[in-house]
């Protein structure tokens, strides 16, 4: 039996001869680092990736890397990247997506790639706005936020991605932020090793048409007491001192302050394999009440038979009882069926 070494990556084997034309400061140069970073760590030859993208600032992102790539059309990179993946299931299809492109007129593509969970890593940038078209409102905009298409305050409620995701039935659902490099490609690491359908927000600052958007989180006299951690088997605790946490009363989360007779095997300890999707629906839904920190790190990670797999298995189980098809008698056969008269 002959094997072939696999070639020894680096960073710049995953760039490309294109120049980067993102605005200056823009939080997608951060995601581009991270991904070019961990892409060449996997042991992976690199033809075998594929990066699928739709339209947005996000969606250039398959110009910067040295794969195979497809930038494709407004919210229909998941249903490119299915049909990638079912027919060459040995590839790695990863996805890059905004919250516009991903959630608005991709929404129902979204929903249905990670209900079949199929083998994809979804990557959706998310900055609270449409700006590759120069600052409207998008679905993850906070209710009431004045922009160029609502200069009244928006009057939608905003999804939480995340919980979307969960609802739709994702085996592997996480958050990070562009800057936070260490946790984003730790992140990343994750999302490659799962098999199933992945979807990982990105907390992305568009500092042209919404700067700010992620700065409870992102600025460092803050974000202490303003992130969650998430690691898995460790109870949850958060604060500049560490001596805050969160545990659950019935199904209900409660910040409590450490001390004073509460210690931490008072505390909720994550557990990212819990099969009960409801506990990481609590998670998501967790910063959208007044004074809860913003969960980041991995929600959910579940293990359930990829769509490519039980189509293949189905084929091969057909082939084997009725043979190989034969595209050309199928198209000679004439009528198939009758229109009464």
């Amino acid at each position: 039996m002959v094997t072939t070494a696999l070639p020894i990556y680096t960073k710049k084997d995953f760039q490309t001869d294109q120049e980067v034309r993102w605005c200056p400061g823009c939080g997608d140069y951060a995601i581009l680092n991270a991904v070019q970073s961990v892409f060449p760590e996997l042991g992976i030859p690199r033809e075998q990736f594929v990066v699928v993208s739709g339209i947005g600032c996000s969606s250039r992102f398959p110009y910067y890397m040295n794969t195979y790539g497809f930038h494709s059309i407004h919210g229909r990179a998941p249903a490119i990247a299915t049909g990638i993946k079912v027919a060459r299931p040995d590839l790695e299809v990863w996805v890059a997506t905004g919250d516009g492109d991903s959630l608005a007129i991709g929404g129902n593509h979204t929903i249905h790639m990670l209900r079949r969970n199929v083998g994809i890593k979804v990557l959706m940038f998310n900055n609270r706005i449409y700006g590759l078209t120069k600052g409207q409102y998008s679905p993850t905009s906070e209710f009431g936020k004045k922009t160029k298409s609502t200069p009244f305050g928006t009057a939608d409620r905003p999804f939480d991605p995340l919980a979307l995701a969960i609802g739709a039935g994702a085996t592997f659902v996480a958050r990070s932020v562009d800057v936070f490099q260490v946790h984003l490609k730790e992140t990343l690491r994750k999302t490659a090793a799962h098999r199933g359908a992945a979807y990982v927000e990105i907390l992305q600052n568009c500092n042209i048409f919404n700067d700010g958007a992620w700065n409870d989180v992102t600025d460092k006299e803050v974000r202490s007491e303003h992130v969650l951690e998430l690691e898995d088997g460790k109870p949850m605790i958060f604060g500049r001192n560490r001596d805050k946490g969160i545990r659950l009363v019935g199904i209900e989360p409660e910040i409590v302050s450490l001390g004073n007779g509460i210690s931490e095997s008072d505390l909720l300890v994550h557990d990212e394999r819990n099969p009960n999707p409801n506990y990481a629906f609590i998670l998501a839904q967790m910063d959208s009440q007044p004074g809860f920190p913003t969960p980041i790190g991995v929600f959910r990670s579940w293990d359930l038979p990829r769509y490519e797999d039980v189509m293949a298995a189905q084929i091969r189980d057909v082939t084997a009882k009725r043979g190989p098809g034969d595209i050309e008698k199928l198209l000679r056969s004439g009528d198939i069926w009758e229109v009464p008269a």
